[in-house]
């Protein structure tokens, strides 16, 4: 009979050790996997230079008429954050990506694979999503007003933070963005395709509720109020000039507004955790 021995000289295997999947290192994980990818430095980082942008040419632009026609009511911070449509078409393209990208390059196997009960999975994914976009939205509204401040200061309409409703639109702009690529994160764990999520998303937020808005029915227009863009926009609307998001004029207030968008964001991120659990990957 043969026995094997081990020598002083030989080798050993290491221990590897096994950590438990909690809540906490799914963030961890979801977080380098969402930071390594191009697509989310690009989307972002567009959807600032795009709010920065338009805010400065539009704030440039209305100076020259405060000059000649001053309006104690007109507030600079609408015109700081006025760049927020064309900065929440990139950020509502990087809401989809984040989840639906996966779905394209098969890697959602692995990543449910790591976590089988799939659900804490998805939340950790939409935990460092709306995390993102809410950290460049607070870059975009900050650089926004800085941007826009000259324009505004020479148009004798500074933003005065003193102003509870100015310091409602700045701050409102990153809650607002986050809130927008929540909901594209939602419709694209649903529709679990890039272009389809992509375009479900613009199509329903910037497409059929301006459309809504220009049909003069009163009881459509009143129930398009309560669509996620249009609800949303009051938190970041002058009350005095309108909502530079929507053509619907909305009668929520501003923080009911943003909860009924809020309301819109978790409810597709819901169904698309039940289906979540009964369909596969």
């Amino acid at each position: 009979m043969t026995t094997l021995t081990t020598t002083a000289g030989s080798p050993t295997r290491s221990r590897v050790t096994v950590h438990p999947v909690t809540f906490r290192r799914l963030l961890v994980s979801e977080w380098i996997k969402l930071r390594s990818l191009r697509s989310t430095w690009w989307t972002l980082g567009v959807g600032v230079l795009l709010g920065v942008g338009f805010a400065a040419m539009q704030s440039s632009s209305v100076s020259a008429v405060a000059r000649e026609y001053p309006d104690p009511e007109r507030l600079g911070s609408a015109y700081a954050v006025a760049g927020i449509p064309l900065a929440m078409l990139a950020f509502c393209t990087f809401g989809v990506l984040s989840i639906a990208g996966e779905y394209g390059t098969g890697q959602i196997r692995s990543t449910l694979a790591a976590a089988p009960t799939r659900v804490p999975a998805l939340l950790a994914k939409l935990v460092v999503t709306v995390a993102a976009a809410l950290v460049a939205g607070v870059v975009m509204a900050g650089a926004g007003w800085a941007a826009a401040a000259p324009s505004l200061a020479d148009g004798g309409m500074p933003v005065d933070l003193g102003n509870a409703e100015e310091v409602r639109i700045l701050a409102g702009t990153p809650l607002f963005l986050a809130a927008a690529a929540g909901l594209a994160f939602g419709i694209g764990a649903l529709v679990r395709s890039s272009a389809a999520g992509i375009t479900v998303v613009l199509g329903l937020m910037l497409v059929v509720e301006n459309g809504l808005g220009i049909i003069p029915w009163e009881p459509l227009q009143q129930a398009a109020a309560y669509l996620p863009t249009s609800a949303g926009a009051r938190l970041v609307t002058n009350d005095a000039y309108g909502s530079v998001i929507t053509s619907i004029t909305s009668d929520l207030p501003p923080w009911t507004g943003y909860g009924v968008m809020l309301a819109w964001a978790l409810g597709a991120v819901a169904v698309a955790v039940v289906l979540l659990r009964r369909r596969d990957a």
